[in-house]
């Protein structure tokens, strides 16, 4: 209140009393604090991306209190209320719909996860269905065939 009166930003005021060592270290603390967690299940996913898309929305005011007028109490509906099948969409209602929609699905198609390619890995397979096929094979029957490749390699193989 003194500073308002004075004219002065409260803010700036607070700030400038604070020393820099108290300073960096609130910050330090604030960005150790990593808002994303990253994938954790599919709910928790699920919930981020609720959230994420009930934050874009932007609510039409002057339509609800239009409609707020027209329908009265049967707006907010109880449990003696039949709504089913009453309530149609406004046309540009649907088109703000259909535009967020196709925007999910063209972030979903460019979003890919790039598979790092080794150009020094040995080559045992003929063509792309056969390499797949190959890093399966070895991804769940590497570690019984191991001693078996090293073997070939040596000319050592019974």
């Amino acid at each position: 209140q003194e500073c308002a009166a004075r004219g002065e930003d409260y803010e700036r005021v607070k700030l400038l009393e604070i020393s820099a060592e108290d300073a960096e270290r609130w910050e330090r603390k604030r960005k150790k604090k990593n808002p994303d967690l990253g994938f954790s299940d599919f709910a928790a996913a699920q919930l981020r991306q609720y959230q994420r898309l009930t934050r874009q929305i932007k609510p039409d005011l002057e339509q609800y209190e239009r409609l707020k007028e027209q329908c009265g109490e049967a707006l907010y509906p109880t449990s003696d209320s039949l709504l089913h099948g009453t309530h149609v969409p406004s046309k540009d209602g649907v088109d703000r719909m259909v535009a967020d929609l196709e925007k999910q699905i063209e972030k979903r198609e460019k979003y890919s996860r790039r598979r790092p390619y080794n150009d020094d890995a040995d080559i045992d397979y003929i063509n792309e269905r056969n390499a797949k096929f190959n890093q399966k094979a070895e991804r769940f029957y590497g570690k019984y065939t191991a001693e078996i490749k090293q073997n070939l390699e040596r000319g050592t193989a019974v």
